[in-house]
């Protein structure tokens, strides 16, 4: 099934949009740093054929979307009501919400706060945030994983990392985590952050949300969606015990780890992704 790109107004903002399939029920699809809309080309016709309408957008400050100035734009407020302005301009009758990475991150505060009646959440490579508070508790293992969190606060020498010699250094961390990416994918990553302003937007998702990332932990409330967790074991940036005990979060809790995935878990096993969320999905009455 081929892939449109359209132009959506949501939340003030224009947001490139990857689209196919027809229904009444949407699946928007979230990416994470320092991707784009096209890490999901793998999951988009695959999603579709379920009789979905799939979309995934460019987040805010990435790709083709609208690049708003200042840190403050990118608190999770604000991302996390462009998820609830883009399924109200979708129109869908049945609301499924898919995340990786900061992508997953935006998906759990959707839910934790209820913007959008979700049908279904699917969550890939990012924690529960109380599960993430727990791990940064227990020791060094979460912290010394975590320890670009503490980098990117810091001012004009991530983004020059980041995009010197053209966005080098962007590439060969794509490379050295994965050899399934493909190549087209991250001459897309390295094309966009090297955008001007692009990096400094990418990088304020951390830094507006830094103090509150596993803030408020032990008071969320219980999410009630259906959720799927899907995991790459081989993940340099999220300790595998993220995982655990994710039951006490979510009433209607599903885990799948995939062995030989690394944190890039829909790029790097695409068909495993794919069946997961499907298989899933029929479980659950949503395909």
């Amino acid at each position: 099934m081929a892939i449109a790109t359209a132009m959506l107004e949501a939340n003030g903002l224009r947001f490139a949009v990857d689209t196919a399939g027809q229904g009444d029920t949407v699946a928007l699809l979230l990416h994470g740093f320092p991707e784009a809309r096209q890490s999901w080309h793998r999951q988009i016709p695959f999603l579709a054929e379920l009789g979905w309408r799939v979309a995934a957008p460019d987040l805010r400050g990435y790709g083709g979307t609208s690049r708003p100035a200042g840190k403050a734009a990118y608190s999770i407020e604000h991302l996390t009501d462009d998820v609830a302005a883009l399924f109200a301009a979708l129109g869908g009758k049945r609301n499924i919400l898919i995340g990786h990475d900061w992508g997953g991150v935006i998906a759990w505060q959707v839910a934790l706060r209820g913007k959008v009646k979700l049908d279904g959440l699917v969550i890939l490579n990012a924690p529960h945030p109380d599960a993430f508070a727990r791990e940064l508790r227990r020791g060094w293992t979460q912290r010394r994983r975590s320890w670009y969190f503490a980098f990117f606060q810091l001012p004009w020498l991530p983004e020059w990392l980041l995009t010197r010699n053209g966005g080098a250094p962007l590439v060969k961390m794509f490379r050295s985590h994965s050899e399934h990416i493909l190549r087209e994918q991250i001459e897309i990553y390295r094309r966009n952050i090297v955008q001007p302003g692009a990096a400094t937007a990418m990088l304020n998702y951390y830094r507006a949300n830094f103090s509150g990332l596993a803030g408020g932990a032990g008071s969320n409330p219980m999410i009630a969606v259906p959720t799927l967790m899907i995991w790459g074991k081989n993940d340099l940036a999220l300790d595998l015990r993220l995982t655990e005990g994710n039951e006490q979060f979510v009433e209607d809790f599903t885990l799948r780890t995939l062995p030989a995935a690394s944190h890039w878990v829909q790029q790097d096993a695409p068909d495993e992704v794919n069946a997961t969320i499907a298989e899933w999905a029929r479980r659950k009455g949503l395909a």
